[in-house]
């Protein structure tokens, strides 16, 4: 454990788990660890899936779709997508601000 890591106490659908991470990380940790909580209380509700390693699988199966997918979805970052639509608005803009140029 480096020197800024801490130990920190989390509950993930009534156990408790000791989790060592940076007080930088902390935040992100904890909204992890209440949407892993969440993921697993849902399937555990539904009825579907009985034992916490099997509910804990089936949450991580789950998280891993929505990630991929979101990932699928973005289709990755379309930065020449991104230039040709930056360089219409600022024809655009170039275009709507002519007259006021003139007035200047």
């Amino acid at each position: 454990m480096s020197p800024k890591s801490r130990t920190l106490d989390v509950s993930i659908m009534g156990r408790s788990y000791k989790v060592a991470c940076s007080d930088e990380e902390r935040e992100a940790l904890l909204a992890a660890v209440a949407y892993l909580d969440r993921k697993m209380t849902e399937i555990k509700t539904a009825g579907k899936v009985t034992g916490a390693e099997r509910i804990a699988v089936m949450a991580a199966l789950n998280i891993a779709h929505e990630l991929l997918t979101a990932r699928n979805n973005a289709g990755g970052f379309d930065t020449e997508g991104l230039k040709r639509r930056m360089a219409a608005m600022e024809a655009t803009l170039d275009q709507a601000l002519a007259p006021q140029e003139r007035l200047l």
